[in-house]
Formats: C-alpha cells, structure tokens, sequence
C-alpha cells in the first residue's frame, strides 16, 4: 500500500523487516528455522537416511525378484531367473540390515518386509507391502535416531509396463540433534503420503511422482510443525516446497541447495 506520510515509512520497514526474520524462524506457528525443518524433510525422503527412497528403492528390488509360482512368470521381465517365487494372493516376510558411510553420512539401519503378491487372472498386478524400521544416521547437517512404518503398494509388474509406480504412506518419529542450530534439537514425527511415484525399469530410478509431507516435534523452545509439498524431478532430484521455502535435493545423498 503506498503513502506519501514519511511518518509512517520506518514503522512499515520495521514491519517488513520482523516479517522477513519471522518467515525464516516462526513460520507455520515453529520453533524452528525452515532450513532445519528442511533438514529434517530431506533426511526423511534420502536413501542414505532411512527416508522413503531407501523403501521405493528396496521395494522395487523386490519387486524385480518375485515370480508367481503359479505360472512361472516373472515379475518383470529383466529378471527372468527370479530367486523368489511367490503364490498368488500369499504374503512372504524377509528383513533387511546394514551400516556403513555413504556421501559423509553414517548410517546403521534394519527393516522388517512384508509382502503381499496380488494378481490379476493370474498374472502378477502388484505387491503391497508392510514395513518397519529402525536406525541411526549421522551427517554433516543433522544426526538422529528413528523408528518408523511404511505402507506401500508397488504396481507396475506386468512385463509390458514400463515403470514401477508407488502409492502409499511412509511415517518416523524419533530423536535428533541439528548440527546447523545448536538450539534445534529435540523429537520429530514425520508423515509422508506419496502419490503415483514411477522408477523405471530396470534402473529404479525414481522419474516421477509427489509426495505432500508433514515435519512436527518439539525442541526446548517448544513445538513445531511444517506442511510440504515434494515433487521427483527425476535424475534422483525433487523439489521440495516449506512455505515460501524452495529446495532442489538429491534422493541419494540428501543434499540440497535452497532456490
């Protein structure tokens, strides 16, 4: 709104000034900075840090691997000598450790699967999945400790389709301490819902897809919480959306340079 009173230009810098700081520090009723909610985010969704790509990524794998026993067809056609067969309709568990430093993060993880083999006359259609983990990371930015679910259903499995595509949540909650913000350490939940997410065949390589997800905790100064909105790039890319906050990020390394 433009004046011509000079009285009232210094109190609306002044605004203008207390509502850039606020957009950095208490956005979204926060306690946090964005960027540590970002922090936070990105390390939900990387592969090196228990996040969601680490699931579509190891869900696929599966997917590569089944067989129906009940025809000899296999998932998908890259893996014609699958090692697990699996009955229509059953549901076969398997679990999953490892540790070890990938791009400057430490990681030291378990996951529990279970999957279920839906068909359709016949024919492989989809596996629905159930999983629980639990684990530790430490990197440049951030380090926690985290337990968590994810229910995911991986489509795509007939041999004439070119893509894997996921729907389905992933959630986490646990302990973490920022490395950037000495101040912002505490508990954190973290929701994902992921909608129609492709990796290609054979690669596994995320194309596709988004991902609407919710950051909430609390840290000595109280709580938090921050809604976002994530869309894969493809190229192990996506960009994420804080608010008026946007991040491009690698779903490998968990890395991001903020726009």
């Amino acid at each position: 709104m433009k004046t011509i009173k000079l009285v009232l230009i210094v109190p609306m810098l002044l605004f203008a000034i207390s509502c850039k700081k606020d957009n950095n520090k208490t956005a979204a009723n926060s306690n946090i900075s964005v960027d540590v909610a970002a922090d936070l985010t990105v390390s939900s969704v990387a592969s090196n840090s228990l996040g969601f790509a680490s699931v579509a990524d190891n869900i696929s794998a599966n997917a590569q691997a089944v067989s129906s026993a009940g025809n000899g067809q296999a998932v998908n056609s890259t893996a014609p000598n699958a090692v697990i067969r699996q009955t229509c309709g059953s549901t076969i568990s398997d679990s999953l450790s490892f540790s070890g430093t990938t791009n400057a993060v430490s990681i030291d993880a378990f996951y529990k699967y279970s999957q279920t083999l839906n068909c359709n006359n016949d024919s492989p259609d989809n596996l629905a999945n159930v999983i629980t983990f639990h684990g530790t990371f430490d990197g440049p930015r951030l380090s926690s400790s985290v337990s968590g679910t994810s229910a995911v259903t991986i489509s795509g499995l007939a041999s004439s389709a070119n893509n894997f595509t996921i729907n389905g949540l992933y959630s986490r909650k646990g302990s973490f301490t920022s490395k950037v913000d000495a101040k912002s350490s505490g508990s954190s939940v973290v929701a994902i819902t992921v909608t129609n997410v492709t990796l290609s065949k054979p690669g596994r390589v995320i194309t596709g897809g988004s991902a609407n997800i919710t950051v909430s905790g609390t840290v000595p100064a109280g709580a938090f919480s921050f809604n976002s909105t994530l869309v894969f790039n493809g190229n192990n890319q996506a960009t994420l959306t804080i608010g008026a906050s946007v991040y491009i990020i690698n779903l490998l390394n968990g890395t991001y340079t903020k726009q």
